[in-house]
């Protein structure tokens, strides 16, 4: 989902602030209202319902914990950042043990409200679809448990850690790398959760729409060439693409997914460099269906893991979380009736062929 009429209201009775957050936020076309006091911003938020609440700890009338629960009691939906002045860091952190999602401190730096704004409706959002979550296994029904009860710690962790990041003196080697480790710690059990709820999520009608799979194709090279930029140099990635490729009507962020799943996985099987051939296509088999194959030769998968591959959890991989493979079963042949192969032969490297219907029923 784009800004655009995106609700943030702004609750603070420092009007220079005020005027600053909502210049910045208006420029990205969020839709802004503001509330000088606790009590108007009660108001406002039963009356327009925002979506983001960035909320001053010290106001003339109500304290922010106070003011957090009356929120959460009114619509727990409503994602709230904390904005507090200097040295009021622990009391910030403490309300995000109670329901805040992030913190601020002032002065604010416009890159890091912007990111704050972007990430908290990123987490409200996933939450909304944790709640709506509705299956029948009892491994789908714990993923939105599990979330919720990694995702609380790991929000006061962050907040904490970006304490003691301002506090501490970085060009002491050893607490900079501890640092690292607990920000890389972090990362990682996020994506971890987020992995788990792509998993389980329902297909999004509403998002389907027409869309070339070609031009999906492009984008997902150009962003895992990028986040794996060294290994990219390494690999040569030839695209094939049939030039009269039928149009598609699908979910564009989840086959981009599916895809960048599948392009991460064969840059992670050539760690030496390799070649990367991605075909899209007619389906001559199953007419009606365009098909895109992807070709490494990396270090394939064992032949006794083979019929593995598409099971939650299972993965070979250090790090890995064993869901990008079932992610894209799930996306490919559950959410838009299409079909998923795999062959692979240890050291000889991997192919996946995708078939996705041009009109899904």
């Amino acid at each position: 989902m784009g800004n655009r009429n995106r609700k943030v209201l702004i609750i603070d009775d420092n009007q220079e602030f005020v005027n600053l957050v909502r210049k910045v936020l208006e420029q990205k076309e969020f839709d802004v209202s503001v509330a000088l006091s606790g009590k108007a911003g009660i108001e406002k938020i039963l009356s327009g319902k925002p979506e983001v609440v960035l909320l001053d700890l010290r106001l003339p009338d109500i304290s922010g914990e106070d003011l957090l629960k009356r929120i959460k009691d009114i619509d727990r939906n409503i994602a709230v950042i904390v904005v507090t002045g200097f040295g009021g860091e622990q009391v910030a952190v403490d309300l995000m043990r109670k329901g805040a999602t992030d913190f601020l401190s002032k002065p604010v730096d416009q890159d890091l409200l912007l990111k704050s704004v972007y990430n908290t409706l990123a987490i409200r959002d996933s939450k909304i679809e944790e709640n709506q979550l509705d299956s029948s296994t009892s491994l789908e029904r714990f993923f939105p448990f599990l979330a919720h009860e990694i995702r609380n710690p790991l929000h006061a962790i962050s907040g904490a850690l970006t304490i003691i990041k301002r506090r501490s003196n970085l060009g002491d080697e050893l607490i900079k790398e501890s640092i690292k480790i607990i920000d890389d710690e972090v990362e990682h059990l996020n994506n971890f959760v987020q992995e788990c709820l792509n998993f389980v999520k329902p297909p999004n009608l509403v998002r389907f729409n027409e869309m070339d799979i070609n031009e999906v194709v492009s984008i997902v090279v150009n962003i895992v060439s990028h986040t794996y930029d060294l290994e990219s140099r390494r690999i040569k990635i030839v695209l094939d693409k049939y030039s009269n490729l039928p149009k598609i009507h699908g979910n564009y962020e989840e086959i981009k997914q599916a895809f960048i799943n599948i392009v991460k996985n064969s840059f992670e099987a050539m760690p030496n460099g390799g070649r990367l051939v991605i075909k899209t296509s007619k389906s001559r088999n199953n007419p009606g269906y365009v098909q895109v194959i992807f070709s490494d030769n990396g270090l394939g998968i064992k032949k006794e893991n083979m019929s593995f591959v598409f099971k939650p959890f299972f993965t070979t991989k250090q790090r890995g979380t064993g869901l990008g493979l079932a992610i894209c079963r799930r996306i490919i042949v559950d959410h838009h009736q299409g079909k998923i192969d795999l062959e692979s032969e240890e050291n000889r490297g991997t192919t996946i062929k995708i078939e996705l219907p041009i009109n899904r029923v």
